[in-house]
């Protein structure tokens, strides 16, 4: 049975987050400790825990991910930011839940 996180949470609407995207397949909301002027999170609608566990059925969600991505910043006129993917406690990742960190210097609107 998997850890309930609070991304499970927050993407089934248990609890509040500052959802700035949303379709089918993924949520993205602002990072409540923002290390940018605008700090996101992408995270799939379909949990896997990291991309160290990522299989051949989910390996296409990090890549829907930095499309997500890649379509918001067009859609917000976001011309430069940085993409991560942290994997383990050990590289980073607080929140075991595969997320992409989008950070800009620009502030979104």
């Amino acid at each position: 049975m998997e850890q309930i996180t609070i991304f499970h949470k927050i993407r089934d609407k248990q609890i509040p987050a500052d959802v700035v995207y949303e379709d089918d397949e993924v949520l993205a909301f602002k990072d409540i400790h923002p290390k940018a002027p605008t700090h996101l999170l992408f995270i799939p609608k379909h949990f896997v825990a990291s991309v160290a566990e990522l299989t051949p059925e989910t390996a296409h969600l990090p890549g829907m991910l930095i499309l997500k991505a890649q379509k918001f910043a067009a859609q917000q006129g976001i011309a430069g930011y940085k993409l991560t993917f942290h994997v383990g406690k050990e590289g980073g990742q607080e929140v075991p839940y595969l997320h992409l960190h989008f950070l800009a210097e620009q502030v979104l609107e």
